[in-house]
C-alpha cells in the first residue's frame, strides 16, 4: 500500500533551507527604504514586523525580530515577493530589459530633441522644461568631458516616469 505523504514529504534539512531562505528574503525586506517597501504587497503583520525590524538596533532584538518575519513568511507565497525584490534589486530579466529600454530612450533624447514629443505623448504630466534643460546640461558635459552628473539625472527622471503609471495632476484620466 502507497503512502501518499512519504515521496512528497521534504526532509528537515530541506525545510530548514527553506525556513533559512524565507529569513533572507525578509532580510532584504528590512534593508529596503520605506518608499521601496511601500511598493510591495504585503500583509499587514509582516509589514509592522519589517518596520519593527527596521526600528530595532540591539542584535539580539533584531535577531529574533527577523525569526519572527521568517515565520510569519511561512504562512504567505514567497513567490511574489521573490519577484519584486529580484525586480528592484535588477536581478529579473524584466527588470533587465526596462532598464536597457530606458537607456536607449536616454541616447534617443540626446541625439535628437523631438523624442520630447515622444516622451510627453507616453507621459502627459512630465516636466518637459526639465528633461530639455537636462538634455542641454548632458550634452554641455559630453562636449567638455566633465563627469556625466545630468547624464544620470536624465536617467533617474526617465525612470522615474515610467514608474509612475498616473501622475496625480492626471487622475481623470487614470480609468482608461
Amino acid at each position: 500500500m502507497e503512502t501518499p505523504e512519504a515521496p512528497d514529504k521534504p526532509s528537515k534539512s530541506q525545510k530548514k533551507r527553506e525556513m533559512t531562505a524565507l529569513q533572507d528574503m525578509g532580510a532584504e525586506l528590512v534593508e529596503l527604504s520605506r518608499e521601496r517597501l511601500a511598493k510591495i504587497d504585503l500583509p499587514e503583520d509582516l509589514r509592522a514586523a519589517v518596520r519593527d525590524a527596521q526600528r530595532f538596533t540591539q542584535h539580539g532584538a533584531r535577531r529574533r525580530q527577523m525569526q519572527y518575519i521568517g515565520r510569519l513568511m511561512r504562512d504567505l507565497d514567497p513567490a511574489p515577493i521573490r519577484a519584486v525584490l529580484d525586480e528592484i534589486n535588477g536581478v529579473s530579466a524584466v527588470a533587465t530589459a526596462r532598464q536597457h529600454a530606458l537607456e536607449r530612450l536616454r541616447v534617443r533624447l540626446l541625439e535628437d530633441e523631438t523624442v520630447l514629443g515622444e516622451i510627453a505623448r507616453d507621459h502627459p504630466g512630465a516636466d518637459l522644461q526639465h528633461l530639455r534643460q537636462l538634455r542641454r546640461n548632458a550634452l554641455k558635459e559630453q562636449e567638455l568631458n566633465k563627469p556625466p552628473r545630468a547624464f544620470r539625472e536624465l536617467f533617474r527622471v526617465l525612470r522615474s516616469l515610467e514608474e509612475s503609471p498616473h501622475d496625480p495632476d492626471d487622475a481623470g484620466t487614470a480609468d482608461d
